[in-house]
């Protein structure tokens, strides 16, 4: 996959949740799919070419808001 421009949507850097770019996030991407920045879950075995990842809750509900759902 190739390198997209990432818009941001939670994790403020220096911020009470996020003081560097290692937490969970959840990215925009200028196509308008999404990528998610999370700690790497073992909880099914993925397709080739896929991951998981678990990223909490709050993050999530950032990131609509973010988004103005």
């Amino acid at each position: 996959m190739a390198r997209e421009e990432l818009t941001r949507l939670t994790g403020q850097a220096g911020g009470p949740e996020c003081d560097d770019d290692d937490c969970p996030n959840v990215y925009r991407t200028k196509s308008g799919s999404f990528v998610i920045q999370g700690e790497m879950s073992d909880a099914f075995t993925a397709p080739v070419g896929e991951a998981l990842v678990e990223i909490p809750e709050h993050v999530l509900k950032e990131a609509v808001r973010a988004l103005g759902w």
